[in-house]
Protein backbone atom coordinates (compact mmCIF):
# COMPACT_ATOMS: atom_id res chain seq x y z
CA UNK A 1 0.00 0.00 0.00
CA UNK A 2 2.83 3.02 0.75
CA UNK A 3 4.53 1.59 -2.74
CA UNK A 4 1.23 2.44 -4.48
CA UNK A 5 0.81 5.98 -2.65
CA UNK A 6 4.66 6.86 -3.24
CA UNK A 7 4.00 5.89 -6.63
CA UNK A 8 1.07 7.78 -6.71
CA UNK A 9 2.73 10.93 -5.28
CA UNK A 10 5.96 10.77 -7.50
CA UNK A 11 3.49 10.23 -10.69
CA UNK A 12 1.54 13.52 -9.60
CA UNK A 13 4.85 15.59 -9.11
CA UNK A 14 6.26 14.04 -12.58
CA UNK A 15 3.07 15.20 -14.35
CA UNK A 16 3.17 18.82 -12.77
CA UNK A 17 6.55 19.03 -13.67
CA UNK A 18 6.30 17.58 -17.24
CA UNK A 19 3.13 20.43 -17.64
CA UNK A 20 4.87 23.57 -15.76
CA UNK A 21 7.96 22.32 -18.99
CA UNK A 22 5.58 22.86 -21.45
CA UNK A 23 4.86 26.21 -20.89
CA UNK A 24 7.78 28.35 -22.56
CA UNK A 25 5.43 31.13 -23.94
CA UNK A 26 2.12 32.60 -23.72
CA UNK A 27 1.16 30.54 -27.13
CA UNK A 28 1.50 26.89 -25.07
CA UNK A 29 -2.27 28.35 -22.60
CA UNK A 30 -5.47 27.24 -24.40
CA UNK A 31 -8.58 29.05 -22.97
CA UNK A 32 -12.12 29.10 -23.07
CA UNK A 33 -13.58 32.13 -24.84
CA UNK A 34 -16.99 33.49 -23.61
CA UNK A 35 -18.79 31.53 -25.43
CA UNK A 36 -17.19 28.37 -23.76
CA UNK A 37 -15.34 27.00 -26.61
CA UNK A 38 -11.72 26.30 -26.56
CA UNK A 39 -9.52 28.78 -27.75
CA UNK A 40 -5.50 27.57 -28.61
CA UNK A 41 -3.93 31.22 -27.54
CA UNK A 42 -1.22 29.89 -30.97
CA UNK A 43 -4.10 31.15 -32.68
CA UNK A 44 -2.61 34.81 -31.61
CA UNK A 45 1.48 33.67 -32.89
CA UNK A 46 3.10 36.56 -34.72
CA UNK A 47 0.46 39.14 -33.02
CA UNK A 48 1.40 41.58 -30.46
CA UNK A 49 -0.70 40.90 -27.64
CA UNK A 50 -2.63 42.97 -24.59
CA UNK A 51 -4.18 40.86 -22.28
CA UNK A 52 -6.00 42.60 -19.93
CA UNK A 53 -8.58 41.72 -16.88
CA UNK A 54 -11.36 43.32 -17.04
CA UNK A 55 -14.57 43.87 -14.99
CA UNK A 56 -18.33 45.70 -16.01
CA UNK A 57 -18.73 47.09 -12.48
CA UNK A 58 -16.26 49.24 -11.66
CA UNK A 59 -14.74 52.43 -11.97
CA UNK A 60 -11.84 51.82 -14.49
CA UNK A 61 -14.65 49.79 -16.81
CA UNK A 62 -14.64 52.96 -19.35
CA UNK A 63 -11.07 51.26 -20.23
CA UNK A 64 -13.14 49.19 -22.50
CA UNK A 65 -13.31 52.09 -25.23
CA UNK A 66 -9.66 52.56 -25.02
CA UNK A 67 -8.95 49.01 -25.57
CA UNK A 68 -11.16 48.98 -28.58
CA UNK A 69 -9.86 51.95 -29.98
CA UNK A 70 -6.15 50.39 -29.78
CA UNK A 71 -7.61 46.94 -31.49
CA UNK A 72 -9.82 48.55 -33.90
CA UNK A 73 -6.70 50.73 -34.84
CA UNK A 74 -3.74 48.31 -34.94
CA UNK A 75 -5.41 44.92 -35.50
CA UNK A 76 -5.22 45.12 -38.95
CA UNK A 77 -1.69 45.69 -38.23
CA UNK A 78 -1.04 42.16 -35.91
CA UNK A 79 -2.25 43.45 -32.58
CA UNK A 80 -4.82 42.23 -30.76
CA UNK A 81 -6.47 42.51 -27.11
CA UNK A 82 -7.95 39.95 -25.15
CA UNK A 83 -9.67 40.49 -22.31
CA UNK A 84 -10.32 38.00 -19.41
CA UNK A 85 -13.11 38.91 -17.11
CA UNK A 86 -12.35 38.24 -13.38
CA UNK A 87 -14.82 39.11 -10.08
CA UNK A 88 -12.01 38.73 -7.58
CA UNK A 89 -12.27 42.68 -6.94
CA UNK A 90 -14.82 43.84 -4.70
CA UNK A 91 -17.34 41.46 -7.10
CA UNK A 92 -16.86 44.16 -10.01
CA UNK A 93 -18.07 41.51 -12.61
CA UNK A 94 -21.00 39.72 -10.95
CA UNK A 95 -22.18 38.88 -14.62
CA UNK A 96 -23.02 35.72 -16.35
CA UNK A 97 -20.85 35.24 -19.93
CA UNK A 98 -23.74 36.03 -21.37
CA UNK A 99 -24.83 39.22 -19.56
CA UNK A 100 -20.86 40.14 -20.12
CA UNK A 101 -21.01 39.43 -23.44
CA UNK A 102 -24.13 41.79 -23.90
CA UNK A 103 -22.71 44.44 -22.16
CA UNK A 104 -19.39 44.66 -23.62
CA UNK A 105 -20.63 44.36 -27.24
CA UNK A 106 -23.83 47.03 -26.17
CA UNK A 107 -22.49 49.38 -23.94
CA UNK A 108 -18.97 49.54 -25.24
CA UNK A 109 -18.94 48.02 -28.60
CA UNK A 110 -16.09 45.81 -27.91
CA UNK A 111 -15.09 43.43 -30.82
CA UNK A 112 -11.88 42.24 -29.99
CA UNK A 113 -11.90 38.65 -27.75
CA UNK A 114 -13.35 37.73 -24.55
CA UNK A 115 -12.95 34.90 -22.78
CA UNK A 116 -14.45 33.30 -19.92
CA UNK A 117 -14.35 34.79 -16.09
CA UNK A 118 -11.69 33.72 -14.60
CA UNK A 119 -9.57 33.85 -11.28
CA UNK A 120 -6.07 35.74 -11.73
CA UNK A 121 -5.28 35.99 -8.09
CA UNK A 122 -5.06 33.03 -5.01
CA UNK A 123 -4.75 29.25 -4.94
CA UNK A 124 -7.23 29.31 -8.01
CA UNK A 125 -5.53 31.80 -10.24
CA UNK A 126 -5.66 30.37 -13.44
CA UNK A 127 -2.41 28.87 -14.72
CA UNK A 128 -2.15 31.93 -17.66
CA UNK A 129 -2.10 34.42 -14.94
CA UNK A 130 0.05 32.70 -12.86
CA UNK A 131 2.66 32.85 -15.90
CA UNK A 132 1.92 36.47 -16.68
CA UNK A 133 2.89 37.27 -13.34
CA UNK A 134 6.19 35.12 -13.10
CA UNK A 135 6.81 36.85 -16.64
CA UNK A 136 6.71 40.38 -15.63
CA UNK A 137 6.88 40.34 -11.11
CA UNK A 138 6.44 43.32 -9.31
CA UNK A 139 8.36 43.90 -5.87
CA UNK A 140 6.60 42.25 -2.91
CA UNK A 141 3.31 41.41 -3.24
CA UNK A 142 3.08 39.78 -7.18
CA UNK A 143 -0.51 39.59 -7.39
CA UNK A 144 -2.71 41.83 -9.73
CA UNK A 145 -3.55 44.54 -8.18
CA UNK A 146 -7.08 46.12 -9.64
CA UNK A 147 -9.04 44.92 -12.51
CA UNK A 148 -7.65 46.16 -16.14
CA UNK A 149 -4.09 45.21 -15.54
CA UNK A 150 -2.57 45.07 -18.64
CA UNK A 151 0.44 42.27 -19.64
CA UNK A 152 2.17 43.27 -23.42
CA UNK A 153 3.33 40.32 -25.34
CA UNK A 154 5.44 40.27 -28.21
CA UNK A 155 4.91 38.78 -31.38
CA UNK A 156 7.23 35.61 -30.09
CA UNK A 157 4.97 34.96 -27.35
CA UNK A 158 7.15 36.53 -25.12
CA UNK A 159 5.70 38.75 -21.63
CA UNK A 160 7.63 42.16 -22.34
CA UNK A 161 6.02 44.58 -20.11
CA UNK A 162 3.17 45.25 -17.00
CA UNK A 163 0.96 47.77 -17.10
CA UNK A 164 -0.87 49.16 -14.03
CA UNK A 165 -4.56 49.09 -14.35
CA UNK A 166 -4.83 53.05 -13.84
CA UNK A 167 -2.89 53.22 -17.32
CA UNK A 168 -5.28 54.27 -19.87
CA UNK A 169 -5.43 52.51 -22.80
CA UNK A 170 -3.87 55.15 -25.13
CA UNK A 171 -0.73 55.23 -23.14
CA UNK A 172 0.29 51.79 -24.29
CA UNK A 173 0.33 53.00 -27.96
CA UNK A 174 3.76 53.39 -28.66
CA UNK A 175 5.23 50.75 -26.95
CA UNK A 176 2.76 48.68 -29.29
CA UNK A 177 3.49 50.47 -32.00
CA UNK A 178 7.40 49.78 -30.94
CA UNK A 179 6.84 45.84 -30.89
CA UNK A 180 4.66 45.95 -33.76
CA UNK A 181 7.35 47.93 -35.82
CA UNK A 182 5.69 50.90 -37.36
Amino acid sequence: MKRIIFLSIVIALTSTFAFAQKVESFYDFKMKDIAGKTVKLKKYENNVVLVVNTASKCGLTPQYEGLEELYKSLGNKGFVVLGFPCNQFMGQEPGTSEEILNFCTNKYNVTFPIFEKIDVNGKKAHPLYVFLKNQQPLDGKNDIRWNFEKFLIDKQGKVVKRYAPKTKPAELRADIEQLLKL
